[in-house]
């Protein structure tokens, strides 16, 4: 019989479990409050999954139109390497 190799798994990152707007009474998700949005990016500039932040699904949805529409407007950036 072949000897088993035992696999090391990674070190889970400990999550959110609670939604921050859902927890705040938030109703809407406003493009132009960029320091909200920019809360929910990492340095490279990618939309943080819900799984990471805790977000809920519904204002998962709602914060990554509000970033989209952000970033098409030029209030953010869209990645890192645009920043001065």
């Amino acid at each position: 019989m072949a000897k088993q190799i035992k696999r090391k798994r990674r070190p889970q990152i400990k999550i959110n479990t609670f939604c921050r707007f859902t927890a705040a009474g938030v109703t809407k998700i406003d493009y132009k409050d960029i320091d909200i949005l920019l809360k929910n990016i990492d340095e490279s500039g990618k939309i943080t999954p819900s799984r990471m932040t805790g977000t809920s699904a519904k204002f998962q949805r709602k914060l990554t139109t509000a970033i989209k529409r952000a970033r098409f407007l030029a209030l953010i950036p869209y990645t890192d390497k645009h920043k001065k």
